[in-house]
């Protein structure tokens, strides 16, 4: 690896797979340039074998690829070319250690419910595979996205379906009016360079350290909060008998991947909440089992089976379930209930479906219902509800005719809240968490009782000023009206519009439209201009960034996998994501099933020509800025005639779109006057592919139908997927003549 490679991430699912067949375009179509491209393993199951060396035989071994690529984007010359990956919850990390073990690999199980000091150091250990494990590492930039000029104007040429709204819609958003972490949020600036210190003190006076020493810079921003379990309970209590009186369906929306200890434990007092009889005559038993509610209603209902007393407590759980509301269900047709696995209701990606479906979901009788989303945490719930206010009032919005809200997101350096995982504790006794400086003065201080959930945040200066630079940035480049997400009674927030004042005198911002607006302000006025058919860029911090890509992209493009998404590496180096991955797990059960793989590469395309052009930009290439139009051209012509995969077995699928983008990519190379040693490379190539297009797809389609083995899920084989997304003979053999 030099300064001048191209690194393109092997991650997991759906992308993974897919990978197997456009990178070899790739790889071609760059090695003709001169153009190195590596892959580096950043999977969860590449993680975890990562993570524990002296477990595995000497073959079995991979380096660390996320420390390499986190020490690689400190570099100006970074290239990195980063794919969804899984943000593993506590169920999917098991059942990937369980494959894994499955395939020989010796690595230990995962503690539940750690007791001794080597347990506790082996869940340590997990723990930096769980949860977004991958983007606090490599994210060293603030977050730019898009959607790309020619995606937009697809989407409204060719609008996807929108479900109509009644204004006697019952959906709703439920959130908690105090005691969470919005309504308890303390901040303060720090002064110069220290440590700060994170302990507890009880009631009787003992003081137990929860983190010794945590690193912070001068103008850093510090924030503390707390989520009060018993205020958490009596709300979850509340929300379930209103949906039970509506008559609407119950659903929760948490992000138990990202935000990997808090929300887990959220999702466990939801649980509890609506089987209290169940776990009061039970929950012991589920305990001394290893039975935590925290890991979803169906990792206990498997667990059932080994207990003298499971069909009781099975019954218990049905009867409780009969008599409350109705569950939203992720799968009525197999009995999989909103509460069955914690990573399978993620809010940024479940809620715009709800929203774009009418403000419904999925009810225990295969029909829609309305239902009411419950987001306990207020401190972004309200940008959903003025969405469906809106939509109840105005009805659906029309991808034809509305405009667009990209997103600058303060994320680098693991900024706010999705960087406080080893500072989020479940508090083991009532008393006061505190976190202290090294002069022993304490900066910040919460009341707590036992189970509480306490964390503490911090966000850089140096990532809050390179955010205001690269919003300046876009809304001059785009002459766009940008609105920092920022709400003055929150305390983290004014803190940031203090710095995001200051630092915008830093700029010339004559003639810009540039405002600092609440979210649920900023939410209203974006949605204004969008029906109007005006665009609006979204200034925000790490969640909402998160969100947003989510919600507009969903109403607009139908998907979020079709954003440009790049991130400027604060050093010089660039990152280029590819679109979000909440689709990925049902497209590798599609491909298992049928040998179709749905998942739309687009994101792929837009992320690699930003990555050629930037590649052009700091080796001086000239061939890669010809690789970058050529490739923008292509995915023109790819998205105008329609190359997409089609909707079922029979027509093309993820490896078809491949090859149009192949053979367009091809054409355009063959056919530019900017470099004709390039142009007499591929020309052979684009008319070989153009007169085998009907063949190649024949060959394509033709393996369709019947199930595919490619030997796991969270480890396939390298051998097996290679075959089964590689099964036309002509294209490969074709795309091997440019070797």
């Amino acid at each position: 690896m030099t300064d001048s490679t191209i690194i393109y991430t092997h991650t997991d699912e759906a992308p993974l797979l897919a990978t197997y067949s456009l990178l070899p375009v790739i790889q071609s179509y760059a090695s003709a340039a001169g153009i190195e491209v590596e892959t580096r393993d950043i999977s969860l199951a590449g993680r975890i074998i990562a993570n524990f060396p002296e477990y595995l035989e000497e073959s079995q071994r991979i380096g660390d690829a996320l420390t390499e690529l986190g020490e690689m984007t400190q570099l100006p010359g970074a290239n990195i070319i980063k794919l969804p990956n899984i943000s593993a919850s506590v169920p999917q990390l098991k059942a990937a250690i369980a494959e894994l073990q499955s395939k020989g690999y010796a690595i230990p199980d995962f503690p539940d419910d750690p007791k001794t000091d080597e347990e506790r150091a082996l869940r340590a250990r997990f723990g930096v595979v769980l949860g977004s494990a991958v983007n606090p590492v490599l994210r060293e930039g603030n977050s730019d996205r898009r959607a790309p000029l020619s995606v937009k104007n697809f989407a409204k040429a060719h609008p996807h379906r929108m479900g109509a709204w009644s204004k006697d819609s019952k959906t709703n958003v439920a959130h908690m009016e105090a005691d969470d972490f919005c309504s308890t949020e303390q901040s303060f600036v720090v002064a110069s360079d220290g440590t700060l210190r994170i302990e507890l003190v009880a009631a009787d006076g003992t003081i137990t350290v929860l983190r010794e020493s945590v690193p912070v810079l001068e103008e850093e921003v510090i924030d503390s909060s707390v989520m009060h379990v018993a205020a958490l309970h009596e709300f979850l209590t509340r929300q379930i008998t209103r949906a039970k009186e509506e008559n609407i369906l119950f659903s929760v929306h948490l992000k138990a991947t990202m935000m990997k200890v808090s929300d887990p434990i959220i999702f466990g007092h939801v649980i509890r909440a609506f089987f209290p009889h169940t776990f009061a005559t039970y929950g012991a038993a589920l305990l001394a089992a290893g039975l935590n509610p925290n890991n979803g209603l169906g990792a206990i209902f498997e667990g059932l089976a080994t207990l003298a007393d499971g069909p009781a407590i099975r019954a218990a759980f049905d009867a409780e379930l009969a008599a409350g509301p109705r569950l939203a269900m992720v799968d009525s047709d197999r009995g999989i209930t909103n509460l069955h696995v914690p990573s399978d209701v993620i809010v940024d990606a479940s809620m715009p479906a709800m929203i774009r479906q009418s403000g419904h979901m999925w009810g225990p009788d295969g029909k829609e219902s309305d239902a009411l989303a419950v987001l306990p945490d207020s401190s972004y719930a309200g940008i959903y509800q003025v969405t469906i206010d809106d939509c109840r009032a105005n009805g659906a919005f029309d991808p034809a005719t509305m405009g667009t809200v990209p997103n600058v997101g303060l994320m680098a350096q693991a900024a706010e809240e999705y960087g406080s995982h080893d500072k989020t504790f479940e508090v083991p006794t009532a008393g006061v968490v505190q976190v202290v400086d090294g002069s022993g003065a304490v900066k910040l201080r919460q009341d707590v009782e036992a189970g509480d959930i306490f964390r503490m945040c911090q966000t850089k200066d140096v990532a809050i000023r390179d955010w205001v630079k690269l919003a300046v940035s876009r809304a001059r480049l785009s002459m766009t009206p940008a609105i920092f997400w920022l709400d003055p009674s929150r305390a983290h927030d004014a803190n940031l519009i203090t710095k995001v004042e200051r630092y915008l005198l830093d700029y010339d911002t004559d003639g810009l439209d540039i405002s600092i607006m609440t979210p649920e302000d900023a939410t209203k006025r974006s949605l204004d201009r969008i029906r109007c058919g005006e665009d609006t860029i979204s200034v925000t911090g790490n969640v909402l960034r998160d969100y947003l890509t989510d919600l507009f992209p969903i109403m607009e493009l139908g998907t979020s996998a079709k954003m440009l998404s790049i991130v400027p590496l604060i050093n010089g180096g660039g990152m280029f994501e590819t679109g979000a991955g909440g689709s990925a797990p049902k497209h590798v059960q599609q491909l298992v099933a049928e040998n179709y793989l749905r998942w739309d590469s687009l994101g792929e395309f837009l992320a690699l020509a930003s990555s050629f052009e930037h590649y052009s930009q700091i080796t001086g290439n000239a061939r890669a800025k010809v690789l970058a139009d050529t490739l923008d051209r292509a995915t023109g012509t790819y998205l105008n005639e329609d190359r997409g995969p089609s909707r079922a077995v029979g027509g093309i699928d993820n490896r078809g779109s491949h090859f149009y983008l192949a053979l367009y990519w091809a054409q355009e190379l063959a056919r530019q006057s900017d470099d004709i040693e390039l142009a007499l490379a591929f020309a052979p190539l684009a008319e070989t592919l153009g007169a085998a297009e009907q063949a190649i797809v024949a060959e394509l389609i033709a393996v369709q139908g019947a199930p595919a083995d490619i030997g796991g899920y969270y480890r396939p084989e390298e051998s097996l997927v290679s075959a089964v997304m590689r099964p036309s003979a002509t294209f490969n053999a074709a795309l091997a003549t440019l070797g």
